[in-house]
């Protein structure tokens, strides 16, 4: 098997147990995801299966779109409903126009603090670690892109913010700091990825719907998704070569750096890398794969 799957996580689930449950019905098949979502959030979790283990990064670099929602006034070390709660002394009421007037200021490429409670690594460590043995972690801001941000329902102290964002961007923060320059705080009350790029919640999959029998016919083809890059169809005697090691030579446009390699099947069988000017190399190559299965 090779592939995507797209799975709506449930509430209460970690990204690791959906991998677990789809593993369990295609064992010795690997799964992976790309991109975990909370055990709270729910939503687009993308499963790479089989050789697809090896575009996780490919996936997780697609811009996201969420569905969040917000307490204003309420602070937690998690900076969710699920830390340790503290209310903000001397709070003052937000209207919707103050908290909609903040929000051009958190579009474009910002600065972020990535939470405590996160999987950023500290020393080796990661962070998450370091906070539940009550230790001082305090990360340093990285730079994000949000390419859009709307606020979508509004009762205080409640509001519902749509997020469309690129990769490393944490949710939570963001409603930490808007709340901040409100000058109270707020935590993440709910989450729902909506989409990965292509991948979209109106197509997601639920997890007890896919069994041994039908997961295969479920399957994403790998090629599709990777819109990203642009595509050069390639023979069937040129997997051969590049299972052979050898490179594949045409003219494309200088900003294609990265290139699909499809045969006429529309299977994906490398993604190149540009070495010179008609030169591309497999920088991931699946043609082994397709060869053990036969090109016909």
């Amino acid at each position: 098997m090779f592939g995507f799957l797209n799975i709506n996580k449930p509430p209460h689930v970690t990204s690791r147990c959906a991998v677990n449950a789809i593993q369990k019905l295609i064992k010795p098949t690997r799964v992976g995801h790309a991109g975990t979502l909370d055990p709270l959030a729910t939503g687009v979790l993308v499963l790479c299966v089989g050789p697809a283990t090896r575009l996780t990064r490919f996936v997780q670099d697609q811009p996201k779109v969420y569905l969040a929602e917000f307490e204003l006034g309420v602070t937690s070390d998690t900076e969710d409903r699920y830390g340790e709660k503290s209310t903000v002394p001397f709070a003052s009421e937000i209207s919707a126009e103050a908290l909609a007037g903040v929000l051009p200021s958190f579009t474009g490429k910002i600065l972020q603090r990535p939470p405590a409670f996160s999987a950023v690594k500290v020393q080796g460590k990661r962070a998450y670690a370091l906070a539940r043995q009550g230790k001082a972690v305090q990360l340093k801001p990285r730079e994000i892109e949000v390419y859009d941000l709307q606020l979508v329902n509004f009762s205080f102290p409640k509001f519902q913010l749509r997020i469309h964002c690129g990769s490393g961007t944490y949710v939570r923060s963001l409603g930490r700091d808007i709340a901040e320059k409100l000058g109270t705080g707020a935590i993440m009350t709910s989450l729902s990825r909506i989409a990965i790029g292509d991948f979209k919640l109106a197509n997601a999959l639920n997890l007890d719907d896919l069994t041994k029998e039908n997961l295969e016919e479920h399957l994403i083809n790998a090629a599709i998704p990777l819109e990203k890059y642009e595509s050069i169809q390639i023979p069937l005697e040129q997997i051969q070569r590049f299972a052979n090691g050898h490179t594949w030579s045409f003219d494309a446009p200088r900003p294609w750096e990265m290139v699909k390699a499809i045969d006429p099947k529309g299977r994906l069988v490398a993604i190149l890398q540009r070495k010179t000017d008609t030169l591309f190399t497999p920088a991931i190559n699946f043609s082994h794969y397709w060869i053990e299965r036969g090109l016909n």
